[in-house]
């Protein structure tokens, strides 16, 4: 006697060697004994064989209608070998009660299993649904197998393109359009984003990285709703008996801030720094309040920024020459012989702009000689600017006092102009690049200027017991990072005992925070905590502390990005072969005149800071890979770089990260430097 019998799911047969109460022992073909309860024992036979029985049933199982057996079943439960002597005949053989029991047991969609071969059929209406849902999985398939054969063939099909970039970096591997790539993939033996491109998927580098920064940060469109307007300044505030000017980039429409100086020859000085308030206008969750906390600050990247605010209402509140200027002003008033400072006080007012001066005109004349009387200044605003850049000499000098060293500025900073109409860049724009050396006069200025008024008004704030936002750093020493709280606490890198970004809010949504507080503190002197948006502890300012610190680290990362295109891009554009570059470490080595740090095989076990010639040897724009191989060792490296640590910050992006590999078809950042912290 033979027995087909259920294990776990799976069917066998073989002979029964013997039988007890409960149980049986059953030797397999294979010549393997098993015991099988006599639960689990479906069907007993004593011909054909069992390998010809399982061989039988299973191609006739084949050929069972699943429709017509389910119009046979009775509604009530039954056995697999009742059905099957109404499907085939009375008599049905052991092979037409195996294929039977396959066939059901293969359709959990038709026949619900009970255990032990009894079965139940399924209700009409979820029969259906299933066929339906299996038919759905059919087209699916095909349409698969549809897209892969394109993209293997050099085409795109619409839906793939469409889900680009979740294909790439955000994928659902469920998803037919992701399956479809590794589908393809898998028969190209190509890396996906390789695919993709040869496909036409990506027809611009330059679009790509731009629309994968929107995919990822503004997934919902970067514009703002025409129903956003800026409101009116309901205060009555006193004119400022000042001339004030801004110092900015020609290209700069946020004019956050500008300074005045009056007392000159008197004795007395007293030095003034006025900040746009937007604060005095749009108040805490109100319609703009939650668009500026949502994008948290404004964006920027050659040729093009996004805004943290509409244009109209930053004109609104911008600094703009001409005008006179709701502002929330700092007075710092000093010994015009000896810079010590006497006291300060902060107003809400109107403050007239005599001038938007712009440094990108006025560095090539407002230079040191002119501003220690070396050299004639023949300037507007020269004496006030002299006075300006002697204390902010001063002021840096007593902040590298507190550090322990002096900052250095060893690396120019880099500008990088567009021929466009000044819309948002194709990439295929010329691109001129020029340096400008940070630490430059005008640059001493606005710096020192801002960083006096962030750490007066993050020491004002504290006294008033009203909390901000404050950025501190505990130490110097490698890998120790700049942090943000609400509680005052010392800027090893910058020298100070706290520091409260104040000085941009059309910019920046931390500063506009802050100038909310400052703002109470004005108004209501010591009842200021009471009064202030934000009180003590209060968990929205942790939430817009964690929120900005990712925003401002994607936001600078995507700057970084295609800043680093612009300047392959710059490369190409010019036809550059060969570039001189210092070692850095790991075969990495930094542009001497350009923004670009790449990688040079045959540098490893150079000393870091040794001058070397590179071979440009190709530029990838899609990945920002620039292949370079060494040409020649130029000299040794410079005593002072060789002894130096120096931070190993690297003005790139790093390779393009791609969350679909080949492989699924088969920071401790350094502490920004002074300058970088106070703009």
């Amino acid at each position: 006697m033979y027995a087909l019998f259920d294990d776990a799911g799976k069917f066998h047969a073989g002979r029964v060697m013997s039988e007890a109460d409960s149980s049986m022992q059953v030797e397999l073909d294979s010549g393997k004994r098993v015991k099988v309860k006599s639960a689990n024992v479906m069907l007993r036979f004593d011909k054909p064989a069992p390998a010809a029985l399982l061989a039988g049933a299973q191609a006739l199982a084949a050929e069972i209608d699943l429709d017509l057996a389910w119009e046979f079943a009775p509604d009530g439960d039954f056995a697999f070998a009742d059905l099957a002597r109404e499907y085939f005949s009375d008599k049905a053989t052991p092979e037409q009660q195996g294929a039977t029991l396959l066939r059901l047991f293969e359709a959990p969609h038709y026949f619900r299993r009970l255990g032990r071969g009894q079965f139940r059929k399924a209700p009409e209406e979820t029969v259906k649904a299933a066929l339906l849902a299996i038919e759905r999985k059919k087209q699916q398939a095909l349409m698969i197998t549809q897209w892969a054969d394109e993209l293997v063939a050099g085409r795109c099909p619409p839906p793939v393109q469409e889900e680009l970039f979740r294909i790439l970096f955000k994928p659902d591997k469920n998803g037919p359009e992701y399956k479809a790539v590794v589908e393809a993939a898998k028969r190209a033996q190509r890396a996906p984003l390789d695919l993709l491109t040869a496909a036409g998927a990506i027809t611009s580098p330059y679009q790509f990285h731009w629309r994968r920064f929107l995919f990822d940060v503004f997934p919902k469109g970067h514009g703002f709703a025409a129903s956003l307007s800026a409101p009116a300044i309901k205060d009555e505030l006193p004119r400022a008996d000042v001339a004030a000017f801004s110092i900015d980039d020609s290209a700069t429409t946020e004019i956050d801030d500008a300074l005045s100086v009056r007392g000159l020859g008197t004795g007395t000085v007293v030095f003034g720094v006025h900040i746009a308030a937007p604060g005095l206008a749009l108040g805490p969750d109100s319609p703009l309040d939650k668009v500026a906390r949502e994008r948290l600050s404004t964006v920027y990247m050659p040729g093009y920024k996004i805004t943290m605010l509409p244009d109209d209402v930053v004109q609104a509140y911008t600094l703009a020459e001409g005008r006179d200027c709701p502002a929330v002003s700092l007075y710092v008033t000093l010994d015009e012989a000896t810079l010590e400072l006497r006291g300060h006080e902060t107003k809400l007012e109107r403050v007239p702009i005599a001038a938007n001066l712009r440094h990108d005109k006025l560095d090539a004349v407002v230079t040191e000689a002119s501003l220690t009387g070396d050299a004639p200044a023949d300037y507007a605003f020269a004496s006030e600017l002299a006075f300006a850049f002697r204390l902010a000499r001063e002021l840096k000098l007593r902040r590298e006092a507190v550090r322990g060293k002096p900052e250095t500025f060893n690396r120019p900073d880099y500008n990088f102009r567009l021929e466009s109409d000044g819309g948002e860049p194709t990439g295929e724009e010329a691109v001129s690049i020029s340096t400008r050396q940070r630490g430059a006069p005008l640059d001493l200025i606005v710096a020192e200027a801002m960083i006096l008024a962030n750490c007066t008004w993050g020491g004002w704030l504290a006294e008033h017991g009203v909390p901000g936002i404050y950025r501190s750093q505990a130490s110097l020493l490698p890998g120790v990072k700049v942090r943000m709280g609400t509680k005052p606490q010392p800027h090893a890198g910058m020298g100070v005992p706290q520091y409260a970004w104040s000085t941009s809010p059309l910019r920046r949504y931390v500063d506009l925070v802050n100038q909310w507080q400052i703002i109470a503190c004005a108004r209501h002197g010591r009842t200021a905590a009471l009064a202030a948006p934000f009180k003590p502890k209060d968990a929205a300012l942790f939430s817009i502390i964690s929120g900005f610190d990712a925003a401002y680290m994607a936001y600078n990362g995507f700057q970084q990005q295609i800043e680093r295109y612009w300047t392959l891009r710059w490369l190409q554009q010019n036809a550059v072969a060969e570039l001189d570059a210092a070692v850095m470490k790991d075969g990495l080595v930094r542009a001497e005149t350009l923004p670009l740090v790449f990688r040079v095989p045959g540098t490893e076990g150079l000393p870091r800071g040794s001058r070397v010639r590179a071979r440009v040897a190709g530029i990838d724009l899609l990945t920002l890979e620039l292949y370079a191989a060494l040409a020649a060792r130029l000299d040794a490296p410079p005593a002072a770089e060789a002894e130096d640590g120096g931070d190993d910050e690297v003005e790139t992006a790093a390779p393009l990260a791609i969350a679909l590999t080949l492989d699924d078809a088969a920071e401790p950042a350094p502490a920004p430097e002074p300058a970088a912290d106070a703009a």
